[in-house]
């Protein structure tokens, strides 16, 4: 099966008549144009192709008449001018023989002009796009094995990371990564380049220890720093290799064409009085200072008791002035285990998709999320034109370094992954470490897992594309034509709060029957519903437990699936009547019934007041006259006692046994909500609160085996009531004694 990439692609969301009259003009602004929903990069006034890289549509500069190219036919670093390489700073420059300055001064203009605007280069016949940040990183920036090779993955990666700057709505990136994908060189890289052009400036570096963010400063940004080339380099304070802060007083921005050329005095230039630092790890690092420019190395590591989301909170707002941002973040990482501060920078990561967006037009944290899966950025499976090698090739196919690449990534990872099957914690480690997906960036320890975690990641795995592309459809209930206890219908919509695989044909839609005058579901026999609700609509910190809700059919022989999970539903809606609300319209659509906790009892008086109490199922457990005065009027069943818990997680596990990832007859479960899948691989039976998706889909499937919970009649002795019997042989009867 052949590879198709979806990391990025070309699209054209903007009517071809208005960019070609916009280029003409020049109209075209660097930053976010609102008009057209797309973050123009290019800053010559016109623009060209338009990316998608993960949701962030990114013009392009459109591709000059020549385009750079060598004998090659791939990117090359530009050796410099030898008479230039002996000059160390502007001293140097200034007792350079006046009459040969002459001939260098276009090649200095030229240098500029492609760090701020970018350069063009033939790469396999192909006009290649490189930003101007990325041109610095490749010309000019001396990494651990000396000039860094280029690579797609990377040209990807400072495309996105100029929309993050360009972008006025946005605070930087969210970078989750591969490991040794060149974050920690290409962020130093970017931190000597921004701070070599500003003045008055601060930047900043964490990392996941203090010692980690002082050895990123002293073996990668000073190196960075010294290997400048004169005419970018301002006049350094200090040492030459300093520990712990690098200072710029000669501005760098000083050495264009013109000032080259002026007679100014070098004591007349002012200062940039910028520096690059670093702190310590802490959730109060850099707090209370301005920042142009952060970089958070590892964030994906921060163990306890520092918390990279507390401190995220923190910095964020030493990138701004009131609501206007005037720094940005380069976050990136690999992440830990979740327990090992995985977990936090996932919800970081996920607060940064930029798909989801307040009114303000920025994402929950501010920052823009961006996934480059390890297949794009796998040493030795990168071609000498920086193009990854995803499947084994047909022809002979080289590195930069003139390795001869026989297999595809793909492939090779595959075998990796094969040969680690049977040690669980050391697959998931190759995960993180390796990830093609971001369910297996963020794949956790098996160590303290209830359930069987070798079947839910086996149908994580499925889920996510890698060997089955499932159709599961985000959309929202209504009552039809806006009339209560009518119809429900299901319309799909991409910001709705349900997801579904699985929709009943139109003629069991909205089955109900009526029984006594109670309203009953008539697709009892189908399936049913497990809900873990709540009953408040605020709370103090804004951030309660999700209103859960799962659906689940039984082994039927109608037109459905048999024991599959058909719908999920994990959301806090602004009211808990809405959330309410939406409970009901699923269980009069589906025509099933309902097993919620009614420890918190809201949504079933809901169900009761609105008439449908014959939807809200009584606890299995118990017989009807056992139960209690408020299990008869409104149904449920408690979560408190230890056998329920016991029961509940028993259910879960009997289910993912049969029914999750390869089953016994070799076929792959038809379990397709990964949200649910990852709650229950890290189920904790003693902190069950946490955990909304598995408490409603355990009752689910309780709901459907309810008959594996009724109470066993005990077995009580005989009464005797001593009735004498008799023996009737010959002409007298005879007592039996």
């Amino acid at each position: 099966m052949s590879y198709e990439q979806n990391l990025y692609k070309v699209v054209e969301p903007v009517r071809i008549n208005t960019i070609k009259r916009l280029n003409k003009a020049k109209k075209w602004k660097y930053g976010y144009n609102k008009d057209n929903d797309i973050v123009v990069i290019s800053k010559t006034g016109t623009i060209g192709e338009i990316y998608d890289i993960q949701g962030l549509k990114i013009a392009l500069p459109p591709a000059p008449k020549n385009v750079y190219s060598n004998d090659k036919d791939k990117w090359q670093r530009i050796d410099p001018p030898k008479a230039l390489s002996k000059l160390k700073n502007i001293f140097d420059w200034r007792e350079y023989p006046e009459e040969q300055k002459d001939q260098w001064y276009d090649y200095i203009d030229e240098e500029f002009k492609r760090r701020d605007e970018g350069f063009w280069f033939q790469n396999a016949g192909v006009p290649t796009y490189i930003t101007g940040t990325h041109y610095m990183y490749l010309q000019w920036s001396k990494i651990d094995v000396g000039a860094p090779d280029f690579r797609d993955a990377n040209r990807l990666f400072f495309i996105f990371w100029e929309a993050c700057k360009a972008d006025n709505r946005c605070y930087g990136m969210c970078y989750l990564k591969n490991r040794r994908s060149g974050f920690s060189f290409m962020s130093s890289s970017e931190t000597v380049n921004q701070a070599t052009i500003s003045s008055d400036s601060r930047f900043g570096i964490l990392s996941k220890s203090g010692a980690d963010a002082k050895k990123m400063f002293t073996d990668k940004v000073v190196p960075i720093s010294i290997n400048y080339p004169f005419f970018f380099k301002p006049i350094q304070d200090g040492m030459d290799r300093p520990k712990s802060e690098l200072a710029y007083r000669v501005p760098a921005s000083k050495f264009t064409r013109k000032k080259i050329q002026s007679k100014e005095k070098l004591e007349e230039l002012e200062g940039l009085d910028t520096t690059i630092d670093w702190k310590n790890t802490g959730d109060n690092s850099y707090d209370g200072e301005k920042l142009q420019l952060l970089v958070h190395d590892e964030s994906g590591k921060w163990e306890r008791p520092d918390n990279i989301l507390n401190n995220w909170r923190v910095t964020k707002t030493c990138l701004r002035l009131g609501s206007r941002i005037i720094g940005k973040c380069m976050m990136g990482s690999t992440s830990n285990a979740l327990d090992k501060g995985g977990d936090n920078f996932k919800k970081l990561y996920n607060d940064s998709d930029v798909t989801k967006r307040n009114r303000n037009g920025q994402t929950k944290s501010g920052l823009y999320a961006l996934f480059i899966p390890m297949e794009w950025n796998f040493e030795g499976f990168i071609d000498e034109h920086g193009r990854p090698v995803f499947t084994t090739p047909g022809r002979d196919v080289y590195g930069p370094d003139g390795e001869l690449i026989d297999i595809g990534v793909i492939n090779h990872w595959e075998n990796e992954v094969d040969g680690l099957k049977d040690d669980q914690d050391a697959l998931n480690e190759f995960y993180r470490q390796f990830p093609r997906t971001t369910e297996h960036a963020f794949r956790d320890e098996t160590k303290n897992s209830l359930f069987n975690l070798t079947k839910i990641y086996e149908q994580i795995d499925y889920n996510e594309g890698l060997l089955n592309s499932s159709d599961v459809v985000v959309g929202s209930f209504q009552w039809e034509n806006g009339i209560k206890d009518s119809r429900v219908v299901f319309t799909p919509d991409s910001s709705g709060r349900f997801k579904v695989s699985w929709v009943p044909s139109l003629n069991i839609q909205n089955r109900q029957v009526i029984r006594g005058g109670i309203k009953l579901p008539g697709n009892e026999h189908m399936g049913a519903f497990g809900c873990d609700s709540y009953d408040i609509s605020g709370t103090v910190d804004g951030r309660g437990s999700n209103g859960s809700l799962h659906g689940l059919t039984k082994f039927s022989m109608e037109d459905a699936p048999a024991n599959s999970f058909f719908l999920e539903y994990i959301s806090r809606p602004p009211t808990a009547e809405i959330f309410f609300e939406d409970v009901l319209m699923a269980c009069i659509f589906y025509g099933m019934p309902i097993l919620a906790e009614n420890n918190k009892p809201r949504l079933l008086y809901h169900f009761k007041r609105r008439g449908y109490r014959g939807y809200s199922m009584n606890r299995p457990d118990k017989i009807w006259n056992k139960l209690s005065v408020t299990e008869k009027e409104i149904g449920g069943m408690p979560n408190s006692s230890e056998d329920i818990k016991q029961a509940h997680a028993a259910a879960i596990e009997m289910y993912i046994n049969y029914h999750v990832g390869v089953k016994q007859d070799g076929q792959i479960g038809s379990m397709y909500f990964n949200e649910t899948l990852n709650d229950w691989a890290r189920f904790d039976i003693n902190k069950r609160t946490k955990f909304d998706a598995s408490i409603s889909s355990g009752l689910a499937i309780m709901a459907c085996n309810r008959h594996l919970y009724y109470p066993k009649s005990s077995n009580s002795n005989k009464v005797s009531l001593n009735i004498a019997r008799y023996k009737n042989n010959g002409l007298n009867s005879e007592i039996i004694k």
